[in-house]
């Protein structure tokens, strides 16, 4: 049950900010909104309010907003099909902005739950090379042989780059003043790595966690993206894909290590939702652009019948993936 009310959590944290992206700018660009959906199907609640309906449907696996003059061109200042092009894509890419910035938001609350490793020193181990050479808990280490060492893993690289016979000139921070040791490094045999004898100070002060968000989700888009350039070199094979039902069993066993995995894992699905979304399928907001780029380069000789029997091709195609997907889901659960 739980792992039930998380998975239909993070869907509609995928949702509602994703088609409120679309809806405001819209509004901005003047357009009319005829109804703010979340979820698909059969409608189980909806309410007016202006010239909006707001609707709850029974499959939350997706959404939309419905604007004036969206299907089909509408004489009207307010329909979508009266705006600019610049305006169109504005709309469009509203969407996939609200799920970066989701991911963002998601990593940060992420990191400042489990906390940041930072650069600054918890304990010093009694007879360890760091105590020999004077350096205490509460020191904040910023140079090692003239490298800034602003994050734990530059300390940790600092450290690694130590050559035999030679030593460690580390520059550290103590109460507002600062301070150079000269640190030999000891071999740790059960590692193979070089050790001085010190382990890392991790806050949980926001501000300090803050600026990881951005970084961290930054580099979870780069493994993202190698993912995909995998699924077309073979690196990946279709049977590692996941979709919803594939996504119920992964977020239950995140959900088993607490909050943190939780919310990295929300983050990672709404970024491969906003990468999905932007590939020019038609169909999909990137394939909706892609024919707004289309037109303004041919001069508008891209018709709206030519859009419209691609976009049934492109959701035939959607679908079909889909359905395939699923199976392999459900497969992949029981076999």
């Amino acid at each position: 049950m739980k792992t039930a009310i998380l998975f239909i959590v993070m869907l509609l944290v995928l949702i509602i900010p994703h088609e409120w992206g679309h809806m405001t700018v819209a509004r901005w660009c003047g357009v009319k909104i005829k109804e703010f959906s979340v979820g698909m199907g059969p409608l189980i609640f909806k309410k007016q309010k202006g010239d909006t309906q707001y609707s709850l449907r029974v499959l939350p696996l997706g959404g939309y907003c419905m604007m004036e003059g969206e299907e089909e061109a509408v004489d009207s200042p307010t329909s979508y099909s009266s705006k600019s092009y610049a305006q169109k894509i504005a709309i469009l890419l509203a969407g996939v902005t609200m799920n970066v910035i989701i991911a963002v938001v998601a990593v940060t609350i992420a990191i400042c739950v489990s906390g940041v490793v930072t650069n600054s020193i918890a304990s010093v181990a009694d007879g360890s090379p760091a105590q020999a050479a004077g350096l205490q808990a509460g020191d904040t280490i910023v140079e090692i042989n003239g490298t800034k060492t602003n994050t734990w893993e530059k300390v940790v690289e600092g450290i690694s780059s130590y050559k035999e016979g030679g030593t460690l000139e580390i520059t550290y921070e103590r109460n507002g003043e600062t301070g150079t040791a000269s640190v030999v490094p000891e071999m740790n045999e059960e590692t193979g790595s070089y050790m001085i004898g010190i382990t890392a100070d991790v806050t949980n002060d926001f501000w300090k966690c803050a600026r990881y968000g951005p970084v961290t989700t930054w580099e979870l888009n780069k493994a993202m993206l190698q993912g995909f350039r995998s699924l077309f070199t073979g690196g990946v094979k279709m049977d590692d894909v996941a979709g919803p039902v594939g996504l119920v069993k992964v977020v239950d066993t995140v959900t088993d290590y607490g909050i943190a995995p939780y919310l990295m894992l929300l983050a990672l699905v709404s970024l491969n939702l906003a990468l999905f979304n932007v590939l020019p399928i038609p169909g999909l907001d990137g394939g909706k652009i892609f024919f707004i780029l289309l037109k303004i380069i041919s001069g508008g000789r891209i018709n709206d019948d030519m859009e419209y029997k691609a976009t049934v091709a492109g959701m035939i195609l959607l679908l079909s993936l889909f359905i395939l997907i699923t199976i392999n889901d459900v497969r992949n659960l029981f076999g």
